[in-house]
C-alpha cells in the first residue's frame, strides 16, 4: 500500500517533488498558496548535477526545448571588462560529469514540471490553498486553509518557501530569516534587441567592490538573463513591493562608478525587478530538515544566498532524494524514509549553504583581498572555477 503525501507550496522544488514521489508509485495532494500556479524571477543555472537529477525523472527531452547551453564561463573584472578566467562548459562539462551545464528561465521550468505534474494520475494540484495550520494525528498529518478546508494525509512535504509555514512544525524555536544587505536586480531582455557586441552564448561574471554581476543565455539561446548583486539598504519581502523605476535607481545607486566594464549591459535592459536577499545559518543537523512525517525541502529548510547559483538546485536535489529515500514504502514506513531523507541530505545543504556565503565574501572583496583573488583567477583559471564536489554529488 502506498502512501499519501501532502506537499505544500507549488514552485520548482514542490512540483519536483511531486513528480518525483508519484514516478516512486505515492499519491500526492500539491497545495499552492497562490490563485495558479506560475513562477516570477528570470534565470536559473543548472549545473550537471541538477540536470542529471531532472533527466531522471524523463525531463531531458522538455528541458532541452527551452534551455540554452552555454560555450563556457567567463569572469571578468567589473571596472574594466579584462577577463580574468575563463573554464568551458559544453561538450567538455557533459563529458567530464555526464549531465549538461544548462540555463534556463525559471518560468520555464516551472512550466516543465506543471505540465508533467498535470499529467501523472497520481498527482492531485490544488491552488488558492494557502495553509494556516499543520497538525498531526496519530498517524497522519492535516493541513487547513481558509474556508474551513481540510487535507490529510500521511505525510506533508513542506516546499513553502522562505517564509514557511511547515517550518515552525519542524523547527520549534525558528527566527525569521534576516536580511544580508544584498539587493538582487533581476532583468531579462531579447538578444534581437542588443547591440552585437552585448550579446553572448556563455555565463559571464563580472567582480566588483561590494557587487558582481552575472548574465548568461535562457529560452533556447534567444534571450539573456543578468542579475546583480550588490549591498544595499533597500529592503522588501516581495519584488512588487518597488516599481521598476525605483529599482533601476536603487541599482544605478549601488553600483556607483564600480562596474563600468557591466555598465553599457545594464543600461540596455528594459526593466529591472528587485529582491532583498535573506538568509538562514547552514543547516546544523537532521532534525532541522524533518520532524516524524514532516519533511522540508528547499528553501523552507536551507535559504541561501545567490552566489553558488545553487538555491533552485538544491531543492530539485533534495526532491529526488526524498522520492528514493520513500520509494514505494507504506504509511507506517514514511517516517523512517524522511528520517533517511534527512540524514543524506542536511550536511550537503549546509556545505552550499556556507560556500555560497563565502562566495559572497569574495566576489565582492576589495583591496589587497580582492587583488590576491583577481591573480588566483588569472594564474587557475578553470582549475579555480570548477566544482567536481558540487558537481558530482
Amino acid at each position: 500500500m502506498s502512501a499519501h503525501v501532502l506537499v505544500a507550496g507549488g514552485g520548482i522544488g514542490g512540483l519536483c517533488a511531486a513528480v518525483a514521489l508519484a514516478r516512486a508509485g505515492q499519491s500526492v495532494d500539491v497545495l499552492e498558496q497562490a490563485p495558479r500556479f506560475g513562477e516570477i524571477g528570470a534565470g536559473i543555472q543548472l549545473g550537471p548535477n541538477v540536470t542529471r537529477r531532472l533527466n531522471s525523472l524523463g525531463l531531458h527531452d522538455a528541458l532541452a526545448g527551452v534551455a540554452a547551453r552555454p560555450d563556457a564561463l567567463v569572469v571578468r573584472n567589473a571596472a574594466d571588462n579584462a577577463v580574468l578566467a575563463r573554464m568551458p562548459l559544453g561538450d567538455v562539462i557533459l563529458r567530464k560529469y555526464g549531465a549538461p551545464f544548462l540555463c534556463v528561465h525559471r518560468v520555464e521550468l516551472h512550466g516543465v514540471l506543471l505540465a508533467t505534474a498535470h499529467d501523472m494520475p497520481l498527482v492531485t494540484l490544488t491552488t488558492d490553498a494557502r495553509i494556516s495550520r499543520v497538525v498531526t494525528r496519530g498517524e497522519s498529518v492535516s493541513v487547513g486553509a481558509s474556508g474551513a478546508r481540510e487535507w490529510r494525509g500521511d505525510g506533508l512535504v513542506g516546499a513553502d518557501g522562505l517564509w514557511s509555514i511547515v517550518r515552525e512544525r519542524v523547527v520549534a524555536s525558528t527566527l525569521p530569516p534576516r536580511p544580508t544587505g544584498h539587493t538582487a536586480w533581476r532583468a531579462l531582455v531579447p538578444c534581437d534587441s542588443l547591440p552585437v557586441r552585448l550579446r553572448s552564448a556563455d555565463v559571464q561574471a563580472w567582480l566588483g567592490g561590494q557587487l558582481h554581476a552575472v548574465v548568461y543565455p535562457v529560452r533556447g539561446g534567444d534571450w539573456l538573463s543578468l542579475v546583480v548583486i550588490a549591498e544595499s539598504e533597500m529592503t522588501a519581502t516581495d519584488p512588487s513591493d518597488w516599481d521598476q523605476d525605483s529599482s533601476a535607481a536603487a541599482l544605478l545607486h549601488a553600483m556607483g562608478n564600480r562596474c563600468d566594464g557591466v555598465r553599457p549591459l545594464i543600461e540596455a535592459m528594459p526593466a529591472w525587478r528587485a529582491w532583498t536577499v535573506n538568509s538562514r545559518p547552514p543547516v546544523a543537523g537532521p532534525d532541522e530538515m524533518v520532524n516524524e512525517r514532516i519533511a522540508l525541502l528547499g528553501d523552507a529548510a536551507h535559504p541561501m544566498v545567490p552566489h553558488l547559483a545553487q538555491g533552485a538546485s538544491m531543492a530539485i536535489e533534495d526532491a529526488v532524494a526524498l522520492a528514493d529515500c520513500v520509494g514505494d514504502c507504506g504509511p507506517g514506513s514514511l517516517p523512517d524514509a524522511f528520517a533517511r531523507y534527512a540524514a543524506a541530505r542536511w550536511q550537503r545543504n549546509a556545505r552550499v549553504q556556507a560556500q555560497a556565503k563565502r562566495d559572497e565574501d569574495l566576489f565582492h572583496s576589495s583591496g589587497t583581498m580582492r587583488l590576491a583573488r583577481d591573480a588566483a583567477l588569472r594564474v587557475l583559471g578553470a582549475r579555480l572555477l570548477d566544482a567536481p564536489w558540487l558537481y558530482e554529488g
